[in-house]
């Protein structure tokens, strides 16, 4: 799997279905055979940044 924010390999898996770019620092979460992007937050909590993604790039790709 690539991180869709910076095409590289350096993800790991954090949860069911969760994951993190250790290159970016963005976490991941797959539904539906898509992903979703979420920067962490200093307090912890998660902002979406789904919207700066498309279609294609949000497709999972194994």
């Amino acid at each position: 799997m690539h991180c869709p924010n910076c095409n590289r390999k350096d993800i790991g898996k954090i949860g069911s279905n969760q994951y993190y770019c250790w290159n970016c620092f963005i976490e991941l979460s797959i539904t539906d055979n898509k992903v979703h992007v979420h920067q962490v937050e200093e307090d912890g909590s998660l902002s979406s940044l789904d919207d700066l993604f498309g279609e294609e790039e949000q497709a999972a790709q194994w």
